[in-house]
């Protein structure tokens, strides 16, 4: 489905997306593909040495995820502006007390359209996201902007 510029208002919601709940795997694969091989996402004994309890995801993997869930609704050649600031740790999904830790693990991006404008002769349409685990863990806000036909 293409979306179309007039067939969207202010105040529409996107749709929500969510993620399957990160691992530490996932936490691997990421540092393999992003260079980021910071203890923090990986070590135990370094988390403990400075009084941490867990390792915890990159933030920029939860960036990634959020691109994702807008690129799941808008045409990524479409986007023109993309920007998060981030609000929270997030633990992977296979550390101690699976159940809870799972839920926190999971992240849903949720958003709304605040502005259409044009722009350069294009029509864009502004949207607010916000990413959030399943216990409403806030872990980034931000907003995108996108060229609609």
């Amino acid at each position: 489905m293409v979306l179309n510029y007039n067939d969207i208002k202010e105040g529409d919601a996107i749709p929500a997306y969510t993620s399957q709940p990160i691992t530490r795997t996932h936490l691997v694969r990421y540092a393999g593909a992003s260079g980021d091989f910071n203890p923090l996402h990986h070590d135990d004994t370094f988390i403990k040495k400075i009084g941490m309890e867990r390792i915890i995801a990159h933030g920029m993997l939860i960036m990634g995820i959020a691109g994702e869930a807008v690129t799941a609704w808008i045409d990524k050649k479409n986007l023109r502006k993309f920007n998060v600031r981030f609000l929270g740790m997030t633990e992977p999904a296979d550390l101690h007390d699976m159940e809870n830790t799972k839920k926190r693990a999971t992240i849903t991006v949720t958003g709304k359209v605040v502005k259409k404008f044009e722009e350069n002769g294009e029509k864009r349409i502004q949207c607010d996201i916000i990413a959030q685990d399943a216990n409403s863990g806030r872990k980034l806000t931000g907003y995108f902007i996108a060229a609609l036909p």
